[in-house]
């Protein structure tokens, strides 16, 4: 205790994040790489792969880079192998891969639920298994982070049944995984944003009527009264990797200002 910050101490950590390419993957692994963790970044865009692995290589990090999605159980064994291979170890788990596909119930075809479903929660599944089978055999515990949303609390009437059910099970799934593991020193638990500065949110913090009346509707409901942004992931996520989360586990984190507490 006199020397709190250490708790919070990363380096040299051995991190794989999936989805690396993606609006939370690409913030988690800036956050980790200026923290000093060695990572493996996975993502099926490989041109944005590139782009990240090149920015946290900038940053002083080591990476390895892996062009793929973690589609099946081969891939998600693979992806730990190959964070052994490269590091000789794996500490952290981020899972940021995913999709949402919007469309109102009867719009909605069952394969489209199902491939939802499939990337948010199957997928999270064999990669949450394949990392806490390696972390479980090193015996130093581990930091399993998913990535879960303000809507597997909350639903939305836009068509989101898909997306908020996929969220609800994450959810589920984290608190499980918490009590199954607890003993063996992995923390399972899952950061949920809401909306927050990415490439896919951009036209929201826009000077435009359209942009203006979407985020009135929106920030009536948040008490900090602003969108997020990057930065507002950085303290979460490093917690829920680092020592000082170790008695905290299968939780759901809300980065939302506030957002599901009205």
């Amino acid at each position: 205790m006199a020397n709190p910050l250490s708790m919070f101490e990363v380096k040299d950590q051995v991190a794989l994040i999936t989805g690396a390419s993606g609006a939370f993957g690409m913030v988690a692994a800036r956050i980790l790489a200026g923290a000093g963790c060695k990572l493996v970044l996975v993502a099926g865009n490989q041109a944005a792969l590139t782009d990240i692995a090149e920015v946290c290589r900038g940053m002083g990090a080591e990476v390895t880079a892996i062009n793929t999605r973690p589609t099946d159980e081969d891939i998600c064994a693979d992806l730990v192998a190959q964070a052994i291979a490269a590091y000789g170890k794996l500490d952290i788990l981020v899972v940021a891969s995913g999709m949402n596909k919007v469309a109102l119930i009867n719009d909605m075809t069952p394969e489209t639920f199902t491939s939802v479903m499939d990337a948010n929660v199957t997928q999270s599944w064999l990669l949450a298994r394949a990392a806490a089978g390696q972390m479980k055999a090193q015996g130093h515990g581990g930091k399993i982070v998913l990535v879960s949303s303000a809507r597997g609390l909350l639903g939305h009437p836009a068509g989101y049944t898909a997306y908020c059910a996929s969220k609800a099970a994450t959810d589920g799934m984290v608190k499980a995984l918490g009590c199954e593991l607890g003993a063996t020193g992995i923390t399972v638990n899952a950061i949920a944003p809401t909306v927050f500065r990415s490439p896919l949110t951009a036209w929201m913090f826009e000077d435009t009527e359209k942009a203006a009346a979407v985020r009135a509707g929106f920030l009536a409901r948040v008490p900090k009264g602003r969108l997020g942004e990057p930065e507002d992931l950085a303290g979460p996520l490093l917690f829920l990797v680092s020592k000082a989360s170790d008695f905290y586990t299968g939780h759901i984190l809300y980065a939302d200002g506030g957002y599901t507490a009205g």
